[in-house]
């Protein structure tokens, strides 16, 4: 199940939910208790070290025609 984050719209705070992508229920922020929250786009997380743009070649011999 995936990780969403929330961002409530009292306080600010975002909180983190793991749900169904489908999920349709309400959430409570974490540190104000208030009902009034919004699903908020986030990044993802990968392997220590690297990031999503990375610009290394995903050819480990570096032949790859199409890179």
């Amino acid at each position: 199940m995936p990780i969403f984050e929330y961002l409530c719209k009292e306080c600010g705070h975002v909180t983190e939910f793991l749900e169904k992508a489908d999920a349709k229920g309400k959430h409570e922020c974490g540190q104000c208790g208030s009902a009034k929250t919004e699903k908020i786009f986030s990044g993802f997380a990968t392997k220590e070290g690297e990031s999503s743009s990375s610009s290394r070649s995903s050819c480990p011999t570096g032949t790859c025609p199409l890179s």
